[in-house]
C-alpha cells in the first residue's frame, strides 16, 4: 500500500504542535462526539412497496469496511487541537482483521490551516488537486475535512488492492459536497469496478422522506431480509447521486438502513452483492459487523482523550487552562453549557 498520506499526517501533526505559539490550552468542554458523513437532503421520492427478497449466498467473498472519526481535544488562544483516526476492517476466510491509522493530533490555526489541508490533499490526491481544490475550510470545518481526506484515501487504497470483493462505506454515495468532491468519488468507484468490487454504502441516519415519512420507517410486513427500491429522487447541482438508493432490512431486528449501491453496477449484480454480504458477514441489528467494527475501532474513548491531552502536555509543553463555562456561570443550574445534547 502507498503510505504517503499517513506519513504526511504524522509529519504535519508534529510540526503543527511544535509551532504552537501559546503554550497554554483549554480543555474541550464539549462531550466526546464523532462526526459522520450523513445525507441531509429532504427531497421527496417514491418508495416501492413490493420488496426484493434476498437469499443469502455462501459464496466466499472478502468484505472490507472503512470509517474515520475526529474529535476536538482542546482549544488554544489561536486555534484548536484535534485528533483524527481511521480504521480499515476486512473479513476473509471467516476471520476479521484490521489496520488502524492514528490517532493523528493537529494544532489548527488560521495561520496554518491552508498549509495543513493542501499539503495533505496533495500527498495522495495530487492528480485531481487543482480541479478539486476549493480553498482551505474554516477552523470549525477542519476536523471533518481532514477526517474526510483520510477516509477517501483509505477507500482508494481498498479499491485498488481488493479483488472481487465487497466494499462497505459509512454514509451515502451522494457527491458534490466539500467533503466528497464528485470527481474524487467517481475515481474511487471506478477503481473498485476495475477490481470487480461492489461498493455498498450504509447510512445510519437519513432524512430522505416518502409521503412525509422517513424511508427507513415505511417497512412492509414481510419477512426479512429484503430491499425496497426507491425512485424519483432528484438533487440540485452540484449534488450528484452516484448510487442507487435502497431501504435495507437485512435481519429480524425491526431496523432498516438507507443503502446506496454503485449505480454503474447492473441491477442483478447489486442484488447478488447484497446476498453475498448476507452470506459472508454477521448482522447485529440489521447492520453488517465489518462496518460496525470499523466504527468501533476508530472511535475515541474518554481514556484515549485523556492520554492524548497528557501526550501534548509532556511532549510539547502545552499546559491546561480551564476557562469558565459562561452558561453555568451566568445561569447556574439552568445553564445548558456547550456539552448539552
Amino acid at each position: 500500500m502507498d503510505i504517503t498520506l499517513p506519513q504526511q499526517f504524522i509529519e504535519l501533526s508534529m510540526e503543527s504542535l511544535k509551532q504552537a505559539p501559546d503554550r497554554w490550552f483549554q480543555l474541550n468542554q464539549q462531550s466526546i462526539q464523532q462526526f459522520n458523513n450523513l445525507a441531509s437532503h429532504e427531497e421527496t421520492l417514491k418508495l416501492k412497496h413490493e420488496p426484493l427478497h434476498l437469499i443469502p449466498s455462501r459464496r466466499e467473498k472478502t468484505v472490507s469496511a472503512v470509517d474515520t472519526s475526529t474529535i476536538k481535544i482542546g482549544e488554544t488562544n489561536t486555534g484548536i487541537i484535534i485528533a483524527i483516526r481511521g480504521a480499515n476492517v476486512w473479513k476473509q476466510r471467516k476471520r476479521y482483521r484490521y489496520v488502524r491509522f492514528g490517532p493523528f493530533i493537529f494544532h489548527v490555526t488560521e495561520e496554518n490551516k491552508r498549509q495543513v489541508f493542501e499539503t495533505l490533499e496533495r500527498a495522495y490526491f495530487s492528480s485531481v488537486h487543482e480541479q478539486a481544490r476549493q480553498g482551505a475550510p474554516s477552523i470549525l470545518q477542519m476536523p471533518m475535512r481532514i477526517a474526510s481526506l483520510l477516509e477517501r484515501w483509505l477507500q482508494t487504497m481498498a479499491a485498488k488492492t481488493m479483488k472481487n470483493g465487497l466494499m462497505l462505506f459509512d454514509g451515502s454515495l451522494t457527491a458534490g459536497t466539500a467533503e466528497t468532491p464528485t470527481r474524487r468519488m467517481r475515481e474511487i468507484l471506478d477503481s473498485a469496478r476495475k477490481g470487480q468490487n461492489v461498493v455498498l454504502a450504509f447510512s445510519k441516519v437519513t432524512n430522505l422522506r416518502a409521503n412525509g415519512h422517513r424511508i427507513t420507517e415505511l417497512l412492509p410486513d414481510h419477512e426479512p431480509p429484503f430491499l425496497l427500491e426507491t425512485e424519483g429522487l432528484k438533487l440540485k447541482p452540484p449534488m450528484v447521486l452516484l448510487g442507487e438508493i435502497y431501504v435495507a432490512r437485512l435481519a429480524k431486528a425491526n431496523l432498516a438502513f438507507r443503502l446506496d449501491i454503485d449505480k454503474e453496477v447492473p441491477v442483478e449484480s447489486r442484488i447478488e452483492a447484497v446476498e453475498n454480504l448476507l452470506g459472508n458477514d454477521l448482522f447485529a441489528e440489521s447492520y453488517p459487523e465489518t462496518l460496525r467494527l470499523a466504527h468501533i475501532l476508530c472511535t475515541f474513548t474518554a481514556n484515549e482523550v485523556l492520554a492524548m491531552q497528557h501526550f501534548v502536555t509532556r511532549r510539547f509543553g502545552l499546559q491546561f487552562v480551564n476557562r469558565p463555562d459562561m452558561h453555568r456561570l451566568l445561569f447556574g443550574m439552568f445553564g445548558k453549557g456547550e456539552g448539552y445534547q
